[in-house]
């Protein structure tokens, strides 16, 4: 069996990890380069996630991946200003998408990434566009790329994100629902911030400050274990430089509108906006701005994909963003759409399922955990 896998985000690359270790062919093409696209630095991994990395990656990457991650986080605060200072206000469990218990940990995205990528060199191709596919008449799947390249496989997974080209082509009446709200979201040296006090204040755990009508996300990422000393323990192949400048952080994040963002296209645009949009928070919060990585600070597109219904099972299936959305919590989907996939196709591997049956299968729960109501997608820490 070989699967192609269009896209090598968080998703993608689970997949590809998953199926390698499970002795199946897998080739991975991505259009962007290995840098990849900026989506910010930090990411919430809920138990989906964790159970993710957990089933699909080598011992030792798992171990990585969990020794770079910050502390629990079981619950959210409330922050407000009384009297000037910044204070607890409320305390609620930690939930995800439709208000259901979700747990999880901090996790550093481009580490993360770099993880998830560590033994893959032979497999992911970088500056490769896809551009269609076509169905043979043995069942396999050929593919075009922007070039003029071809591939075979018998499964072809669309891991692409939001503007999927393999579902534009697969499922093209399902169509991508622009809020018209973004999410500013950017980092802040822990080390930068440490004197204003609000790094103990929330600890490992998620808050939400409401200020005048404006409203702050925060979250802080203390790693588990240094990210060099994780590396020499679990995963020496890692690239150095993908843990040598990575330190303990705060993240924050700041909903707006698309007329809001306007023009601000470049990162040092988008934390100057930051800055001018929260130039009336307290100052700890206005601190966290300010001291900001200006190149780190990311303008995230809030949108959905309304249920589709249900489609002939077929050699080309699609995971994550690209087939639905939950806005803070997408990564999770899309490795839990990965871990999910992955043993369908070791069964139909092992001869247990119908190649064609276990794809079925995978997105018959796709479908049923993946499409949650609009009202319910919120932006996650």
């Amino acid at each position: 069996m070989k699967v192609i896998v269009i896209g090598a985000g968080l998703g993608g690359l689970t997949l590809a990890q998953g199926l390698r270790w499970s002795g199946i062919d897998v080739v991975v093409y991505e259009r962007d380069d290995a840098e990849g696209r900026a989506q910010g630095v930090s990411l919430h991994v809920d138990d989906r996630g964790a159970e993710a990395l957990r089933a699909c990656l080598p011992p030792a990457h798992a171990a990585m991946a969990e020794a770079t991650m910050g502390g629990p986080r079981e619950r959210t605060l409330t922050l407000s200003d009384v009297d000037g200072t910044l204070t607890v206000v409320g305390t609620q469990p930690a939930t995800g998408v439709g208000n259901l218990p979700r747990p999880g940990r901090q996790a550093h995205r481009p580490l993360l990434r770099a993880v998830l990528l560590a033994g893959l060199a032979d497999v992911v191709r970088f500056g490769t566009e896809f551009t269609r596919f076509e169905q043979r008449a043995d069942g396999t799947v050929q593919v075009w790329f922007a070039g003029g390249g071809t591939d075979t496989a018998d499964v072809l997974v669309g891991a692409d994100g939001i503007g999927s080209a393999v579902r534009r082509q697969h499922l093209p009446h399902a169509r991508v629902v622009d809020s018209g709200r973004r999410m500013l979201m950017g980092a802040t040296a822990l080390r930068t911030i440490a004197d204003t006090g609000l790094p103990e204040l929330i600890g490992h755990s998620p808050a939400r400050v409401q200020v005048g009508g404006t409203m702050m996300a925060l979250g802080v990422l203390r790693f588990t274990e240094p990210p060099v000393a994780a590396r020499q323990r679990w995963l020496p192949a890692l690239p150095l430089d993908a843990v040598a400048t990575a330190e303990d952080y705060t993240m924050w994040a700041l909903p707006i509108t698309r007329e809001q963002l306007g023009q601000a296209a470049s990162p040092a645009a988008r934390w100057r906006l930051a800055k001018e949009l929260g130039g009336h928070l307290p100052a700890a919060l206005r601190r966290v701005v300010t001291e900001a990585w200006p190149d780190l600070t990311v303008a995230l597109r809030i949108g959905t994909i309304p249920p589709v219904p249900a489609w002939p099972a077929g050699p080309v299936t699609v995971i994550g963003d690209a087939i639905h959305l939950a806005p803070g919590f997408g990564g999770n989907l899309a490795m839990q759409d990965a871990r999910r996939l992955c043993a369908a196709l070791v069964e139909a591997y092992h001869g247990r399922l119908d190649l064609i049956d276990a794809i079925g299968a995978y997105e018959d729960t796709m479908r049923r955990d993946g499409f949650p109501a609009p009202a319910a997608a919120k932006a996650g820490t």
